[in-house]
């Protein structure tokens, strides 16, 4: 597997298919760039789903979130983008992506997207 960047996310079979249960995975290095300004950005992001028939395997996950370090990005769209991706490449039961921005020009920004519940 590629040790680079990477927008591939892996899609694994669910061992446990006919269960809900809550996967949450959190990093606090995700960095992107302002496209304003190209200063840098950083959050926290945190996804939490309930997986259907797969599950993404954790270092294309890893991959895929530092493959936007040196992309300019609005924290709304970069939280959407995520979300539909993962959507899009493991189809789970429910889905929420929360990202937590560090302070810049005194402005604290947190934005959730979410796949409607059933």
């Amino acid at each position: 597997m590629a040790t680079t960047p990477s927008r591939d996310l892996v899609a694994v079979p669910n061992p446990h298919p006919g269960r809900d249960y809550e996967v949450s995975c959190e990093t606090p290095e995700f960095t992107c760039v302002c496209p304003m300004t190209g200063q840098p950005d950083f959050a926290s992001v945190r996804i939490t789903y309930v997986p259907d028939q797969a599950i993404v395997e954790l270092k294309s996950l890893k991959l895929y979130l530092w493959s936007y370090r040196d992309e300019g990005a609005f924290h709304e769209d970069v939280t959407n983008r995520i979300l539909d991706d993962l959507v899009a490449a493991i189809a789970p039961r429910r889905m929420t992506v929360v990202t937590d921005w560090l302070v810049r020009g005194g402005i604290h920004t947190t934005v959730k997207a979410e796949t409607p519940s059933p």
